[in-house]
């Protein structure tokens, strides 16, 4: 090798030179920590997060990014959906960001394994997925302009965006197939399942309320002082701070001159713009009749389906009225009331065996029989319209309305920034006056409070907090409007006195007293029914109510107790005339001893058997999933192939962990 490289040899000295090169670049890229963390780091201020692949190359590549935007909306979605009050907004920003880094992780490893969704797969799950009845009623598409409004109405998106989300979801939900495809469980599984599930028992019980018992603890004033003193730090802010806030808060009816008129040029430029929105593709109309063949089924019933379609078009050919023979004959429940009727459809809407057919024949045309993964379908073309673009009469009136509601915010905005400029000038009082507008000063307002005259105050009050007295007046935006706020006065979290604090610190000195009571007096009245063998008598004693359950099984709720899928699920384990452990809920305490139980039979375990097999099936394989998501979005995490900005790891928990 040394005499190789002695040799005057240009191409030697290349080859290498492009070798030491190389080998110091990766050197560098092996021993410098950090050396493409400026790559893949989050710098846009719209970013939560960004993916990469784990690994070498993957620090090559564009990451994928988590918007803000999209974390804030999910975040909001899930307040919404679980009742949950606006302070633990940022609670649910980092759950919502968990959920969309996770989601684009799977995304990857189903793109790894090629279980992308194409358009055509995408076209049937529109058509008979989940949103069948909202696009496709009675098997007929509701049109392109109606399908637009329903995804804007609904999900506010665009309907690009909203194919893509289903795509997504889709993709996911084939991982998930390929992840947990080899889940099983075994009859024995099966039938103890069921077992527990159909068990019911009847008991009766002696319940302890906390709330009850925590009003028999009554420490003295002494005690109470003591115990204030002892958790000093704990009080240190039990007071939070509050803010008094100064300001005018308008929206789109209420902003000085409201927003000006669309006029028909504005119309004509955004119709000009969006053109590729108003195109309507190649349809044709269709009518047809399906005679279904089930997935996996024998020769036989193919044959026997075949042999149906070919006659009912022997019939057809014959003179007979398709629209009769389908709504007697086509398995299509969505069209077979309306004659076989499926509207107009567009290139890829169904699958390509009917696809082909449809947009081959001419207007007027009955199909051959032809196969496809439902079944054999006879068609029928009604009508053709070729690729064409609506004309700005058309959707005027669609266009009108998003444009003036562009209007109506730069009006808004731009009518906050001018009072938030001329109150930086001449105060915030003169410069509201001057616009015939009224400054209203609320009083001291914790963070998680409400704005007077305010429906949402999530966003006021964060930037309110943020700010510092005696800054100058900005404007925020309130989810129906905007506001030009300033704040007037700010007392800090401060620990209270004792005296005006004592009734929250008798709260907490019986919260912490009462599990200790509480579980003693369980294990008293649980010892001494078991020593006298009767839980009635043992509860008489000790000057407990005693109560008796119905007959019930674990989906039900019991008086005093609640759910009995809880702890108290432990009855259905228990044999007839067995007295329980004490059971501490935190809420309430229980002892129960089983009067009665009915399990199924041997007949009832096997009539619900499948049904039983389905649902542990999904249910494993759910927890499957679980961990499988978990451990790929762990493995990401490890590699340092996923960044977090700044605002993502700072997020603050309302739970103060």
């Amino acid at each position: 090798m040394i005499r190789i490289l002695q040799k005057d040899n240009r191409l030697t000295k290349i080859i290498f030179a492009v070798v030491i090169g190389a080998a110091c670049v990766t050197m560098i890229i092996t021993l410098v920590p950090g050396i493409f963390d400026n790559a893949n780091a989050v710098s846009a201020a719209d970013t939560y997060a960004t993916i990469r692949t784990p690994g070498f190359w993957g620090r090559f590549e564009t990451p994928t990014p988590v918007k803000n935007a999209d974390v804030d909306q999910l975040a909001h979605r899930l307040l919404q959906q679980q009742h949950y009050p606006d302070f633990l907004l940022s609670y649910m920003m980092q759950r919502a960001g968990t959920m969309l880094v996770s989601q684009q992780i799977l995304l990857r490893e189903a793109d790894r394994l090629g279980l992308q969704v194409s358009d055509a797969d995408l076209a049937h799950e529109l058509q008979y997925g989940p949103f069948a009845q909202a696009l496709f009623p009675d098997g007929k598409f509701i049109g392109d302009d109606a399908y637009m409004n329903f995804v804007q109405n609904n999900f506010g998106m665009s309907r690009a965006d909203f194919e893509s989300r289903v795509k997504q979801e889709m993709e996911i939900t084939r991982l998930q197939t390929y992840v947990t495809g080899g889940v099983n469980v075994s009859d024995n599984e099966v039938r103890q399942s069921y077992l527990t599930q159909a068990t019911k028992v009847k008991f009766v019980y002696a319940t302890i309320s906390a709330t009850d018992l925590s009003k028999t603890v009554n420490p003295t004033d002494a005690d109470l002082q003591n115990y204030f003193n002892q958790n000093k730090t704990k009080y240190a802010s039990a007071v939070p701070e509050t803010r008094k806030i100064a300001y005018v808060a308008f929206g789109e009816n209420t902003v000085p001159g409201g927003a000006p008129a669309v006029s028909d040029d504005e119309v004509q430029q955004y119709y000009n713009a969006h053109q590729d929105d108003y195109t309507v593709k190649d349809q044709v109309r269709v009518r047809h009749i399906l005679i279904a063949v089930p997935q996996g089924a024998d020769a036989a019933t193919d044959a026997a389906a075949k042999k149906k379609a070919d006659d009912l078009l022997k019939q057809i050919k014959g003179g007979a009225d398709f629209a009769t023979l389908a709504k007697a004959n086509s398995d299509d429940p969505g069209s077979k009331g309306q004659g076989g009727e499926l509207g107009f459809l567009q290139h890829g809407a169904t699958v390509p065996e009917f696809d082909k057919t449809a947009f081959s024949l001419p207007v007027g045309q009955t199909s051959d029989v032809i196969k496809t993964q439902f079944g054999y379908h006879i068609l029928q073309v009604e009508e053709k319209q070729s690729a064409h673009v609506k004309t700005v009469a058309e959707v005027k009136d669609q266009i009108v309305p998003i444009l003036q509601q562009q209007k109506d915010l730069a009006a808004e905005q731009g009518f906050a920034a001018q009072l938030a400029s001329e109150a930086k000038t001449y105060g915030l009082e003169s410069a509201s006056a001057k616009h015939g507008q009224h400054v209203i000063t609320s009083d001291y307002l914790e963070q998680g409070g409400m704005v007077p005259g305010m429906a949402d105050s999530s966003k006021i009050l964060p930037a309110a907090f943020a700010a510092k007295q005696g800054d100058a007046p900005q404007s925020v935006s309130t989810g129906d409007g905007f506001a030009v706020f300033q704040v007037v006065d700010v007392k800090p979290a401060h620990a209270p006195d004792f005296a005006d604090y004592k009734p929250h610190v008798l709260d907490d000195y019986r919260q912490e007293k009462t599990p200790q009571i509480l579980s003693a007096k369980l294990n008293v009245l649980a010892d001494r029914a078991k020593a006298l063998g009767d839980l009635t008598k043992a509860a008489k004693e000790e000057k407990i109510t005693v109560q008796t359950s119905d007959l019930v099984g674990k989906d039900a709720q019991v008086p005093g107790i609640g759910a009995m899928t809880g702890p108290a699920s432990v009855a259905f384990t228990m044999a007839k005339g067995d007295i329980s452990q004490p059971i501490n809920t935190g809420s309430t305490g229980i002892v129960l001893s089983v009067v009665d139980k009915q399990e199924p039979t041997a007949d009832e375990i096997a009539q619900n058997f499948d049904k039983t097999r389905d649902a542990l099936l999904e249910q494993k394989r759910e927890e499957m999933f679980g961990v499988f998501a978990g451990s790929l979005t762990q493995k990401y995490e490890d590699a340092g192939a996923v960044k977090y900005s700044k605002q993502a790891k700072t997020a603050p928990s309302p739970f103060g962990n």
